[in-house]
């Protein structure tokens, strides 16, 4: 199996010698509108662009508001501020994501807590959500508590892994019986829909990021959006280091952050996002060829589920064993294709590893079997 699918794979990137998981693809005005931010001299966190990223995305999500920030990871910190989250307060998240949703939790002093996920979506289970939460909680005066820790409870966050959308109105369900607001952590999932709605747009905050590897790029870049007026003035203040807009003076009424996205990457964003439509019929082109080459040689490989559209970020295999994903990753990447596990586990990490769980057994399955293979798109 191994040697036809680099060969399928080759085939498809044109016999590159060497091909990238997901590189960044540039074919529209990114260089016209990079030389015009250069030229207006406005190439830091003040300029149109940032504006015109910041419209262009709450318009295509169907958000009420976006807000740009430097990378996703801001965006993430802020949302968890801005929903309450403190010093000593718990946060459940899912075990099997990428370290910078843990990252955003530490960064106030909370705890994340491990829960599960579903083996379809590789997102945060509801079910297993709503086990945990039955078992191990109690609701006082409106409060989730942990009854193992004390701790106050503040809020999940699931995540949409490699842009497959998790099961919202389920986890939406639960989290409503404990008082409890949902972050979304889609900074993969920029393009995907779940029942119609736009992944992000259907918890409190949802946050994307454009790193250099993702569907579109700003270089680095993240995006808060959410429907709360309120909200949306409050990230847009603490992530401008809290500063009262005032034509000259320098007056800042809280602890804030330098979170904002400067004006030469939201001029790429802005260039990317007028490709993005395109960028996701190619991807979920590519996803289809995949979908019919692995159904033929008895690979499972991950698609979107009834009811969902994905935009198909990272192309997704789950292997047999740890055995076969160990070979599939030392032969494909010794002969140029570039692939890669999912993730260590957030609890195997010396940072994490005294997080409570529910004992994860999914997100162990997915650790030793899943691989990502190539998903850039040309034009």
């Amino acid at each position: 199996m191994f040697n036809s699918t680099i060969s399928f794979i080759k085939e498809k990137f044109d016999q590159q010698a060497f091909i990238p998981l997901h590189e960044p693809c540039f074919a529209g005005n990114e260089k016209e509108y990079l030389l015009e931010c250069i030229d207006s001299t406005f190439v830091s966190s003040v300029g149109k662009f940032v504006d015109q990223f910041e419209d262009k995305v709450a318009k295509f999500t169907k958000a009420k508001f976006a807000i740009a920030t430097v990378n996703g990871t801001s965006a993430l910190h802020t949302a968890l501020l801005l929903s309450g989250v403190e010093k000593n307060d718990e946060v459940i998240t899912q075990a099997l994501t990428f370290i910078a949703t843990c990252n955003a939790i530490s960064y106030i002093g909370a705890h994340p807590v491990f829960v599960d996920v579903d083996k379809a979506t590789l997102g945060l289970s509801a079910e297993k959500l709503e086990e945990f939460l039955s078992a191990n909680t109690q609701v006082i005066n409106g409060i989730c508590i942990n009854k193992l820790s004390k701790r106050k409870i503040k809020a999940v966050v699931p995540m949409h892994t490699f842009g497959f959308p998790a099961q919202m109105e389920e986890l939406l369900a639960v989290c409503k019986r404990y008082s409890l607001p949902i972050i979304e952590d889609a900074a993969e999932s920029l393009g995907s829909l779940y029942k119609g709605k736009h992944t992000g747009t259907m918890g409190l905050f949802g946050v994307f990021s454009f790193n250099g590897n993702k569907t579109i790029t700003t270089g680095g870049g993240g995006m808060i959006v959410t429907d709360d007026l309120e909200l949306a003035k409050k990230a847009k203040h603490l992530t401008t280091t809290a500063k009262i807009p005032h034509k000259w003076d320098f007056v800042h009424n809280q602890i804030g952050y330098n979170y904002r996205l400067p004006n030469v990457n939201a001029a790429i964003g802005c260039a990317q996002m007028e490709m993005l439509p395109k960028i996701i019929a190619k991807k979920r082109a590519l996803a289809a060829d995949y979908k019919e080459y692995f159904e033929l040689q008895k690979v499972n490989f991950v698609t979107e589920q009834k009811e969902s559209l994905a935009n198909y970020w990272l192309n997704t295999l789950i292997l047999n064993d740890v055995n076969e994903r160990n070979s599939f990753l030392e032969e494909t990447n010794a002969q140029g294709v570039m692939t890669r596990p999912i993730w260590k586990l957030m609890n195997h990490l010396p940072m994490f590893n005294k997080a409570q769980t529910d004992g994860l057994e999914n997100s162990k399955w997915l650790e030793e079997r899943v691989v990502n293979i190539p998903s850039s798109v040309k034009f």
